[in-house]
């Protein structure tokens, strides 16, 4: 079989950029030159095999200056991921525990600290076999309460899990031939996942997560047209082999990455490579990280999480107000708080609801260091302002048309200059709405 296509163009900071972006929260200052210096093997290697874990930068505080509280405090646990976006080592690791939690969304299940868990086993199962993440996460104990696991037992079998294996984890809903399953395989699986137990204790929540053979129906079950007497485990394996299960997540993955579909024979080759390695993740995003459409195709709405962790990372700063975690609400994306099992939906990621919320958190980062009018050099250009603006952002690449509008809207502020004292009075608030006006621009809206 011929090799999968990779890229072969120019890899400049813009492709660095875009790399850093879609794989991780974006470039720090100089980070995208630092990378394009790689070349592209060399870029997408250290993305993949990462340092050993460090968080780089000021601990996370709340509004008031005090560490935050994410197993106690309403939304800390959404502050608590969102630093590690920000101050990780590991870009590709933390966002692909992002990924892994909208594949797996799962939401309030009455602890923070179950929650938290499941974040910590998608970071550490982040680039690992499928199947390893597969078996962990159906009784990871957030999934066991959100999915009904513990309350799945032989003598009356719930079918929440059974069903959303097949249909959200591993299967899909439907091919051209069809669902890939049908209601007695959802009945049948069910009954192969029975056994899991908690027992709740007031004032603590629930404890003792475990498997209980007592609960678990060991009789046949006839799974996708096969017969045996199987359990949690068998359910997750028979799933992995399915036919329609490789495409399924090759066609997935690929769409976190990617904003064009996979061509055919690129599709054909990546599930090749994914049956081969035995449901190794890692070849598969390498080829994805490498593959000319990632670079040429169009660009992609960065998510919310992403394009708020990326301005921190921008500016270098550190997660200091609790008010992040509404206005990443606000965004369309607050982590811990999926809008249903079924994860978020990206094409909502940029719409007249959610761009409020971008716009307020660009808003929250721009205050903070305002231009001041009584030092503001009053002699400085429209394009020397468009470049400054552009350094306060670290320096991101820009379309021509954006550079335009933007040169043209500091004519017309200049314009409006009538007075001595609004030379350097409106040069500065010219400089604090060019910043704003860059981080709600298309430009840096996308990636």
């Amino acid at each position: 079989m011929a090799e999968i296509p990779r890229y072969r163009g120019p890899f400049r900071e813009r492709q660095a950029e875009r790399l850093l972006w879609r794989a991780g929260f974006g470039p720090k200052p100089g980070e995208a030159k630092r990378l394009a210096r790689k070349g592209l093997n060399r870029a997408v290697a250290s993305l993949l095999d990462p340092p050993k874990a460090r968080l780089r930068g000021p601990a996370p505080v709340d509004g008031d200056g005090l560490p935050i509280a994410p197993y106690d405090l309403w939304g800390h646990d959404a502050l608590w991921w969102l630093d590690k976006m920000v101050r990780s080592n590991q870009p590709l690791v933390e966002r692909m525990a992002l990924n892994w939690h909208d594949w797996f969304a799962t939401g309030d299940v009455g602890s923070q600290r179950h929650l938290i868990g499941q974040a910590q086993l998608f970071r550490r199962r982040a680039l690992g076999p499928f199947s390893n993440l597969l078996y962990d996460v159906t009784h990871d104990k957030a999934m066991l309460v959100w999915l009904s696991g513990i309350d799945n037992n032989r003598w009356s079998p719930n079918e929440n899990y059974g069903r959303e294996l097949m249909e959200l984890f591993t299967l899909g809903a439907s091919d051209e031939s069809g669902y890939p399953y049908s209601e007695d395989d959802v009945r049948e699986q069910a009954r192969a996942l029975t056994g899991w137990r908690a027992d709740w204790v007031d004032d603590v929540g629930l404890v003792n997560f475990r498997f209980d053979p007592g609960y678990h129906d060991g009789g046949n079950k006839t799974v996708f047209g096969k017969t045996g007497r199987w359990d949690w485990r068998d359910s997750c394996r028979l799933c992995l082999q399915h036919p329609a299960h490789a495409g399924y997540l090759v066609d997935k993955l690929w769409g976190y990455f990617v904003g064009a579909p996979a061509p055919g024979p690129t599709r054909a080759k990546l599930i090749g490579l994914y049956k081969r390695k035995r449901y190794a993740v890692r070849p598969l995003l390498a080829a994805i990280l490498k593959h000319p459409l990632f670079y040429e195709g169009p660009a992609m709405v960065k998510p919310p999480m992403v394009f708020i962790a990326g301005m921190l990372r921008a500016r270098g700063r550190g997660v200091d107000t609790d008010s992040w975690t509404w206005v990443s609400d606000l965004a369309g994306q607050r982590p811990f708080s999926p809008p249903n099992v079924a994860g978020w939906d990206e094409e909502r990621w940029l719409d007249t609801s959610s761009y409020r919320g971008r716009w307020i958190a660009a808003s929250y980062i721009t205050r903070e260091d305002e231009a001041s009018d009584e030092s503001y050099d009053s002699d400085e250009t429209p394009v020397q302002a468009v470049d400054r603006a552009l350094r306060y952002w670290g320096g991101p690449t820009i379309t021509s048309g954006t550079r335009t509008d933007l040169v043209n809207f500091g004519r017309d502020v200049e314009g409006s200059i009538v007075a001595d004292w609004q030379e350097t009075s409106y040069r500065a608030l010219r400089q604090n709405a060019l910043r704003l006006m860059l981080a709600t621009s298309p430009d840096m809206q996308t990636c």
